[in-house]
């Protein structure tokens, strides 16, 4: 039996058996592990609330023949019960999971600096210092950043040059007037602005912007997102009902 421990960020949970689950984590140094939590389910569980969606948590966990399997876990800040009360943060913060998830691809593979935004994300969130749907904008945007998908946002993204008139999705960001492709979205200058903003942590900048900004920024990057995804984000269905 090989053993060992990580701290992770629980992104999923599904049923096996009568009290067995399979939990999803991303941990700091290994990566994405999927694991079975035998017992969780009962109520004599000795971790099963350790092990719910949202939570930081400190893991021991030993190899398995097709899933590892926990055997220990502490918790380091539980996210959950910060969120559960709030349903934009909820949302919000479920939709980050999901996003988590789907940018780690392959299991055991390390992803520290998407760990590390995950958790300043929950964190931020949970702390309340900002809007909820411009955290989860700065979030996504920081995290395509990390995978390799960065908008260009200072100058065309074909040409390079500094004359921009749209933002063009399959081009990679904004474009000039004449790289600009058909049905390219035109957004007011302070949406880029916001969007830069959000992408380089400047939270001054990003307070201040005005609802009509932060609801075109939003549907800009959640349309970036998802095409770059290949797949929609199905908790963005919930945070988009609520109003700028």
């Amino acid at each position: 039996m090989s053993l060992y421990r990580d701290e992770g960020v629980v992104l999923r949970t599904q049923k096996l058996g009568e009290a067995d689950r399979i939990v999803t984590i991303l941990a700091k140094r290994t990566g994405k592990i999927r694991a079975v939590a035998k017992g969780v389910r009962r109520t004599t569980s000795r971790f099963g609330a350790r092990l719910e969606p949202f939570t930081h948590v400190d893991v021991q966990l030993h190899t398995g023949r097709t899933l590892d399997v926990v055997t220990q876990a502490e918790t380091i800040r539980p996210y959950g019960e910060a969120l559960a009360a709030d349903y934009p943060r909820y949302t919000a913060g479920s939709a980050m999971l999901e996003t988590a998830d789907r940018l780690t691809h392959g299991e055991k593979e390390p992803a520290l600096r998407q760990f590390l935004l995950l958790v300043g994300g929950l964190r931020t969130l949970a702390d309340r210092g900002h809007e909820a749907r411009l955290v989860l904008d700065a979030y996504f945007l920081r995290s395509l950043a990390v995978a390799g998908y960065a908008p260009a946002l200072d100058a065309c993204a074909k040409c390079q040059a500094p004359a921009v008139r749209a933002f063009a999705i399959v081009a990679g960001g904004v474009v000039c007037g004449a790289c600009r492709p058909a049905g390219s979205a035109v957004p007011a200058g302070e949406t880029i602005g916001l969007m830069t903003a959000l992408l380089r942590g400047d939270w001054a900048t990003a307070d201040a912007s005005e609802s009509r900004h932060r609801s075109e920024c939003s549907g800009l990057v959640a349309a970036y997102l998802q095409w770059h995804l290949e797949h929609g984000i199905r908790s963005l269905r919930h945070v988009e009902r609520e109003p700028a």
